[in-house]
């Protein structure tokens, strides 16, 4: 196997490194991130860092980056404390990696790619329509990482809406059904297939499948 120490990784140029680090993790979540600034305005960005933190109460996290450049779905989540969480799916790969780009604040991301903003009853927050789950977030707190500069911000699930044809019955989406796609490091797209499900494993017994056929 090929190695690098991390004297070799540090020595490195700035853009193989990124390419390197980022993608040796493994496939991370490809969410669209939307909010509305305090003058209206629907902001849509791509994160690949949105993770589960618990189920009672429901419960997720993202990593913002340092805020010495201008971070449009911090600064809207901070001022207005509500965001929503949109899966990718594979026929939004290129707009929704466009939605990284560096837009002015006045400039929303739908206007600018072929996202369609929807809008829940009672929700002001935007929502990305076609996207096959969505969360709607409330901001609970943050915890600045002092050893890069970033942010961890902790959200709740206030509420959860996604397509009827990716529920099993003991509750579990099934994802691949509607062809969410996951991130290989930070611009590569890959179509995740569930393969098994297995049941709680216990001692010494050998777990058995649980996947729905």
């Amino acid at each position: 196997m090929i190695n690098f120490s991390k004297e070799a990784i540090n020595n490195m140029h700035s853009v193989p490194r990124l390419n390197l680090i980022n993608s040796c993790t493994g496939y991370k979540s490809a969410n669209l991130i939307a909010t509305k600034s305090k003058d209206g305005i629907a902001n849509v960005a791509i994160f690949s860092s949105i993770t589960h933190i618990g189920s009672n109460p429901p419960m997720i996290s993202f990593i913002t980056r340092p805020l010495t450049a201008k971070r449009d779905t911090y600064n809207n989540i901070k001022e207005v404390g509500y965001f929503s969480v949109n899966h990718v799916v594979e026929s939004m790969i290129n707009d929704a990696h466009h939605s990284s780009a560096s837009y002015d604040g006045t400039i929303s991301e739908f206007d600018k790619t072929n996202l369609i903003v929807e809008y829940k009853d009672s929700i002001s927050i935007p929502f990305v329509k076609g996207s096959p789950v969505q969360l709607y977030c409330k901001y609970l707190n943050e915890y600045h990482i002092k050893e890069n500069d970033t942010i961890h911000v902790i959200a709740s699930i206030e509420n959860l809406f996604f397509e009827e044809k990716l529920l099993n019955k003991d509750k579990f989406l099934q994802l691949d059904r509607a062809n969410v796609v996951a991130i290989n490091g930070i611009d590569g797209y890959a179509l995740p297939k569930l393969v098994e499900r297995l049941e709680y494993a216990r001692p010494n017994l050998e777990a058995k499948s649980i996947l729905e056929k």
